[in-house]
């Protein structure tokens, strides 16, 4: 196979694998935050998930996207189906059960990010709403077995559905019947991505525990408050979890590089197809090549999009943790990290506040956290307390950051509704739990309490 014009750049060496982290960095004056969301689709009359194509479907949807509202389609290959749409700096993309995620532009207020998601929803249910299509938001899908689900037909995706069942029991389960909602910060150096990769990975599992939203299974309550929780914990220990490097002192770009090199890829993508290559390392195919071909920066690039840590280094620092929400609480995650991470008093108090931690001890805790919520304990205090803590610092952070809206709010107002819950040590999915009654249409209930 020939190398394309997107795969032409070859690496030399290890060096060029930094330069990707390095080029990303920027002056503070230029920090953004982009917010990723997720939901389901479904048809409310059948009681079905939103099929890929026909006359009610994802294709349906993105074509009326494309018509009346100048989104832009995109194909893997010339004669592929549209998988995504682009305007502007946003993107819509599906997952792979055609779980459809608006990933925002990075956009210099939660303010703004609020106005963006009002924008998505308004012109999903112009288009949806006639034909009985709902979105529902929350961590799990509540009512569908695997089966049930539609296959999404992007390249890497048959090859991941492959391979991750046999890395972990619930790999499938992560690809098709989970939402989230993600939060990408920039960084100005190398010292300030390592403080903000520490800090994200230590209070990760807490975040996990405040935005806890799926408590449903296959039609019923699940035993858990956030199955979504329990999903990551049974996926590929190879490339997720909290990356107990990255919490040493001698931490840096590099210790990242070497952690990814020594995970194994997908794929090899070369002029929109794909080759299987599961069975090497990047470090591997950087070193002997595979099926004639030379890795790239493209295909260094792919490849770290194939890592699932709790917090990703990329271009930015994704966190990665949150159940999908509601429109209520949809902000909470770019607003709570921004607070955390982008004013440097929050940032050193947070510092101060993991000191005791480690992963190891966080690691222990997941399990519960997936179960209880912020009623888990931590080093003998529950999660509540924990969540007390952060919040209070992300919430100093913003106020003194001072972005206001037309009212005169900053953007504290948005960790409000959370707040209220935090105090009594409960998450979204009680809320959620408490608009199920017994004895009622339990799957009309569910789709009235998601919807967004």
């Amino acid at each position: 196979m020939a190398i394309s014009a997107e795969n032409d750049v070859p690496i030399s060496g290890v060096d060029d694998l930094l330069r990707p982290f390095h080029e990303a960095c920027k002056p503070a004056s230029a920090f953004r935050v982009g917010t990723e969301a997720e939901k389901f689709g479904w048809l409310r009359d059948t009681r079905t998930p939103l099929p890929f194509s026909g006359e009610r479907s994802i294709q349906t949807i993105f074509a009326a996207l494309i018509e009346r509202y100048g989104w832009t389609p995109e194909r893997e290959q010339a004669d592929g189906e549209v998988i995504a749409l682009l305007r502007d700096r946003s993107s819509i993309t599906l997952e792979p059960a055609g779980q459809l995620e608006l990933s925002g532009a990075p956009l210099a207020s939660i303010h703004d990010t609020a106005r963006e998601f009002q924008q998505h929803f308004r012109e999903l249910h112009a288009i949806g709403d006639p034909l009985g299509i709902r979105w529902l938001s929350l961590g799990f899908n509540p009512f569908a077995k695997l089966e049930e689900l539609p296959h999404i037909p992007k390249l890497r995706y048959a090859i991941m559905e492959r391979y991750l069942p046999t890395r972990g029991p619930r790999a499938l389960d992560m690809m098709r019947r989970t939402c989230t909602v993600q939060a990408n910060l920039d960084y100005a150096s190398e010292a300030d991505a390592i403080r903000k990769l520490r800090v994200g990975l230590a209070l990760q599992p807490i975040v996990t525990a405040m935005l806890a939203n799926s408590p449903f299974y296959e039609g019923s309550r699940s035993q858990r408050l956030s199955e979504r929780a329990d999903v990551w914990l049974n996926m590929d220990p190879d490339r997720t979890g909290l990356l107990p490097f990255a919490w040493e002192r001698d931490m840096s770009f590099r210790a990242y590089v070497e952690w990814a090199l020594d995970v194994p890829m997908f794929l090899v993508k070369r002029e929109g197809h794909v080759t299987a290559n599961t069975r090497q390392t990047f470090r591997t195919f950087l070193r002997d090549g595979a099926s004639g071909e030379r890795a790239t920066m493209a295909d260094w690039k792919t490849h770290l999009n194939t890592l699932f840590p709790e917090v990703r280094l990329k271009n930015t620092i994704e966190m990665r943790g949150s159940d999908a929400q509601g429109t209520e609480l949809l902000c909470v995650t770019p607003a709570l990290w921004k607070g955390l991470l982008y004013d440097e008093l929050a940032l050193s108090k947070a510092e101060a506040l993991i000191e005791p931690l480690s992963a190891q001890a966080l690691q222990a805790v997941r399990p519960e956290l997936a179960l209880q919520g912020l009623r888990a304990k931590l080093l003998n205090r529950s999660l509540g307390a924990w969540a007390s803590d952060i919040l209070d610092i992300a919430s100093g952070g913003l106020s003194r950051l001072s972005v206001t809206n037309e009212q005169g709010e900053t953007e504290a107002v948005y960790l409000n509704s959370l707040k209220r819950l935090v105090q009594e040590e409960r998450s979204p999915a009680h809320a959620l739990l408490a608009k199920v009654q017994a004895n009622a249409d339990f799957i009309e209930q569910v789709v009235a309490a998601t919807c967004v």
